[in-house]
């Protein structure tokens, strides 16, 4: 018996790992707002409006990566239950015909 690479489990995983990808992003766009937060805090108003020019078009809104964060979770929730009962299946199948 063969298992081909395009089996439910990889599916499963390339769910998880889309997901991942996901919160990743959404984690680091947090990280850095917050880290502009915190220069902003501490630097002069040139240097304030220097940041503020050249980050403006890559700044978001804090509440879209709450919930960009979200998704990638509830992404990766199905990617794990579609691996876990692919992995079951298989391990099933190799049971069976063993």
């Amino acid at each position: 018996m063969e298992i081909s690479g395009n089996s439910a489990f990889y599916a499963g995983l390339s769910t998880i790992q889309s997901g991942q990808n996901r919160v990743d992003q959404a984690a680091g766009q947090i990280a850095n707002t917050t880290i502009e937060r915190s220069v902003t805090s501490q630097s002069s108003e040139a240097q304030v409006d220097r940041l503020r020019s050249v980050d403006r078009s890559q700044q978001s809104d804090l509440a879209s990566n709450v919930v960009e964060m979200s998704q990638g979770k509830f992404q990766v929730e199905p990617g794990v239950k579609v691996a876990k009962a692919a992995d079951e299946v298989l391990g099933t199948l190799i049971d069976t015909f063993a």
